[in-house]
């Protein structure tokens, strides 16, 4: 049994835990109504309201007397009115916008929907404020009017058209947003297909190059132990240098120009010095930029379909073209391949390109020669990071 005093505590321990839950919710609440994003939500709607009272006073009401008079009953009525007609039909608007787009995505089916359902609120509401308003009490509002039916159809029609107008702004507001959203999810995704794509890119490259250095190494071991220290020393530098920049979409000329040293050595010993490569780069190497393994891709093509021997080596330049591009250039004796040729490697190093610039990876063939002519990037490029983005 529950005696009095113990029922006196309980109904005390009640209402302190009832006004805790009121004081939480209020806190709470003017927590969110201050957030600086609601706050600026509020005064451009309070703003809003402004405007359209003050057009509608100064266009409705023609008495001069009663034009820049704002504290009287009708004044107060017609102020406050606008006020909640516009800010439960906007706020109700938002909620309903906001609960389709988390449900799919705004479209005109739906749209007409929230419109609806925006009217089905601020229609009875409106209606039955101006029925109390110039019905019963209208003499206590001081509102004077001849006909007050008829200044209730007025009152009630302009409330209609400023709600459908708020809520078709509201809408076409919301359609824009989405549209943008998705636009830069559709940007978002492009990026990250790209880096996808590049990733497989490159990933094409590190394996064939490593698997022919291993069988010519395997060869030099019974041969000559000298040069196979020598070239495992330079394919460690080689494969340090693919390891340390896997992770890089673009590496300047510098870096490549210098493994490229290593690979052309690691070359001649595999071929026996039937394939000659040299270079005439006359710019400053460390101020552009080329993508990571391109010109070791190019003098792999060259060497994969043609024919090289002592009497008729493969002779492979690298030169500057002023400031703007590298020209890649072999002499040519095609190879007939057992299968045809799929153009891999031209590919890899055109899409590669195209993930930063619009010049044009230009190639060239001729009957006695074949050219590659790739573009030389700057700095500003290289900073894209395709990775990062995505």
């Amino acid at each position: 049994m529950v005696n009095d005093s113990s029922r006196a505590i309980l109904t005390v321990e009640g209402k302190w835990s009832y006004r805790l839950r009121c004081v939480v919710y209020l806190y709470v609440m003017m927590k969110g109504v201050f957030k600086k994003a609601r706050l600026k939500k509020f005064f451009f709607r309070w703003m809003v309201v402004n405007v359209v009272y003050f057009l509608i006073k100064t266009t409705v009401n023609h008495e001069t007397d009663d034009m820049y008079t704002f504290f009287t009953g009708p004044s107060l009525f017609y102020y406050g009115t606008a006020f909640l007609f516009f800010m439960v039909t906007w706020e109700f608007n938002d909620w309903l916008i906001k609960r389709e787009r988390h449900q799919g995505k705004l479209n005109l089916k739906n749209s007409l929907v929230i419109y609806m359902k925006t009217m089905a609120l601020l229609l009875p509401l409106s209606a039955v404020i101006y029925y109390l308003a110039l019905i019963p009490f209208r003499e206590w509002i001081g509102i004077v009017c001849e006909d007050p039916f008829a200044e209730f159809m007025s009152d009630f029609l302009r409330a209609a058209l400023i709600g459908t107008a708020v809520v078709f702004v509201n809408l076409f507001y919301f359609s824009m947003k989405q549209k943008e959203e998705m636009e830069e999810q559709m940007e978002n995704l492009k990026r990250e297909m790209l880096a996808s794509k590049y990733s497989s890119l490159k990933s094409q490259i590190s394996p064939h190059f490593l698997f022919n250095s291993l069988n010519t190494l395997t060869s030099l071991m019974y041969e000559d132990r000298d040069l196979a220290s020598d070239f495992v020393t330079r394919l460690a530098s080689s494969y340090r240098y693919i390891l340390d920049n896997k992770e890089e979409d673009l590496v300047s000329l510098e870096k490549e120009l210098n493994f490229l040293d290593a690979y052309v050595f690691m070359m001649e010993v595999r071929h026996k010095n039937v394939v000659v490569i040299k270079t005439d780069i006359k710019i400053p190497s460390e101020q552009y930029w080329i993508p990571t393994l391109s010109l070791q891709m190019l003098i792999e093509n060259a060497l994969k379909h043609n024919l090289y021997s002592k009497e008729k080596p493969l002779e492979i330049s690298i030169t500057s073209i002023g400031t703007d591009a590298l020209a890649i250039k072999n002499n040519l004796r095609k190879r007939e391949l057992k299968r045809e040729t799929t153009k891999l490697g031209l590919d890899n190093i055109k899409k590669r390109y195209s993930y930063y610039t619009n010049k044009q990876v230009l190639v060239r063939e001729e009957s006695d020669f074949f050219e590659v002519i790739i573009p030389l990037l700057d700095k500003e490029v290289s900073d894209m990071n395709l990775k990062a983005i995505s």
